[in-house]
């Protein structure tokens, strides 16, 4: 057991110090570099009753993006729910088409051409014409987080490289870390752990990072 604590401390140390040293994306863009514009939803909650009568609940946002770039881009996002009880979530894992469905339900009136985030495809073309609406789901997280953060990256073409502190290759020289320029959303969750359905999120902002 104390083995499986110092490992998983040991991991979210080296998390930090690479987050804090990462560099900050550049405020002026080079030449080559883009980044697309995004509007999104806060995320909200739905809920799915299986073949077996289980009701299971799942969170989801949708993003709209739009390139101004001048040239069609590719698109291949990573998005990740990250909660303060040190729990990664990838978007879309165990998540039935049917949540899409009732996603694409609720919102059909504002998002008439909505897409599911796997079904986006790889490429965003040129011009507010082809903007696109998405929406990224994710699965229900435990009861006793008090804030979640979300990661959406594939919106920009800027990376970074920096030195791993600790991992060393086998030359000696530190392992490189490869950084892409990231959303961020940071969120506060409040109300009773035992009534899910009636907890609210609260928005405390956004910044691009190089995660």
């Amino acid at each position: 057991m104390k083995s499986i604590i110092y490992g998983t401390f040991a991991f979210w140390m080296a998390a930090s110090i690479i987050c804090f040293a990462a560099p900050e994306p550049a405020i002026v863009p080079g030449p080559r570099d883009w980044t697309m514009d995004v509007t999104f939803e806060h995320p909200q909650q739905i809920e799915l009753r299986t073949e077996k009568g289980e009701l299971r609940r799942f969170w989801y946002t949708i993003i709209t993006l739009t390139n101004k770039s001048g040239r069609d881009v590719a698109f291949y996002p990573n998005c990740e729910l990250m909660t303060d009880t040190f729990h990664i979530l990838p978007a879309g894992k165990n998540a039935p088409a049917g949540v899409f469905q009732g996603i694409k339900r609720r919102h059909h009136r504002k998002y008439p051409f909505l897409e599911a985030l796997e079904k986006s495809g790889n490429k965003i073309l040129e011009g507010e014409d082809n903007a696109k609406d998405i929406a990224i789901i994710w699965r229900d997280f435990d009861k006793q987080v008090k804030n979640i953060k979300v990661f959406i990256t594939g919106l920009s073409n800027e990376t970074a490289v920096i030195d791993h502190p600790l991992a060393k290759e086998a030359t000696g020289e530190p392992v490189k870390v490869y950084l892409r320029k990231t959303l961020e959303l940071s969120y506060a969750l409040s109300g009773d752990a035992a009534l899910r359905s009636y907890a609210k999120l609260s928005y405390k902002g956004k910044r691009w990072i190089m995660r």
